[in-house]
């Protein structure tokens, strides 16, 4: 498939990513679906639709009749077949599971014409794993969003060993549509480019708060102010999620056995404990107020 065959767009996972995603690529001017099994999240993305476009035009970014444009083109359903059935593009955005996952895209093998490109907005699943569930390997790759996905820039397109040229190629031009800017990885690693450096941060970060080096607020703030983050790694925690810190975490150490990668004492304590950053109300920080 090439840039000019896609028209119509799917994102399966209406949470917090996927309906910033879909909304970005109405905005750019596609067709979007966007579909998740749950009602109060189609109807929490629905809502959020309405009153972003409505404030952008509120603060003068955009026409009363481009925001009535890009809502005309959103659209969201609870059925997966009504949504994936005419897309040439899907971008699932759904929970961190291996098996979630696998029978998503076992579905839209079935649903999606068969030209279709399937990708994975997972932060740390590499599409490998999920591309024999399908009968397109070659068109099913890992197209990684960053949060908040209407701001953030960057798109990590991920090739794995079974992605055709063409579908990396279509994937590139497609986030230059949706006015973002791509990066090509060549090969599938654990975390992709830009989670991998934060991975390393993170761990030291931890680890000095873990041996009373300094607070999280402290270190937070030499990361703002001393290197021109735009929050530091327990914020970035908070707003990402512990419980995803913790999932991959536990992913890396059965992948390798080796207990190093076992997330730290002080986030599996959070996990625990329930507290999973700003989806609680309550991380490192807390943002109940």
């Amino acid at each position: 498939m090439k840039i000019e065959d896609v028209k119509n767009v799917c994102v399966v996972g209406a949470g917090n990513m996927g309906h910033q995603i879909a909304l970005q690529c109405a905005l750019s001017g596609y067709k979007v679906v966007c579909t998740d099994v749950i009602p109060a999240v189609l109807e929490k993305a629905e809502k959020f639709a309405d009153t972003y476009l409505a404030g952008r035009v509120q603060k003068g970014k955009m026409t009363e009749d481009d925001a009535k444009a890009a809502r005309s083109r959103i659209s969201f359903t609870g059925e997966l077949k009504d949504a994936a059935k005419d897309a040439d593009v899907v971008i699932e955005a759904v929970l961190e599971r291996i098996d979630l996952k696998k029978k998503i895209f076992a579905d839209l093998d079935k649903i999606c014409p068969p030209n279709a490109i399937l990708c994975s907005n997972s932060s740390f699943i590499v599409s490998s794993r999920i591309a024999d569930a399908t009968k397109r390997p070659a068109q099913v790759c890992n197209l990684h969003f960053f949060n908040p996905a209407l701001v953030m820039k960057l798109v990590e397109v991920v090739q794995g060993p079974h992605v055709s040229d063409e579908t990396a190629k279509c994937m590139m031009d497609f986030c230059l549509k949706i006015d973002k800017i791509p990066i090509h990885i060549k090969k599938e690693v654990d975390g992709f480019v830009l989670n991998r450096i934060f991975a390393a941060i993170n761990k030291e970060a931890v680890w000095m708060l873990e041996m009373g080096v300094a607070s999280y607020e402290d270190i937070d703030k030499a990361c703002v102010y001393g290197a021109g983050h735009p929050m530091g790694p327990f914020r970035l925690m908070d707003l990402t999620g512990i419980d995803l810190a913790y999932d991959i975490g536990m992913s890396h150490f059965y992948e390798s056995g080796d207990a190093a990668d076992l997330p730290s004492p002080s986030v599996v304590k959070r996990y625990t404990e329930g507290k999973y950053g700003q989806k609680t109300g309550e991380g490192w920080y807390s943002y109940k107020k």
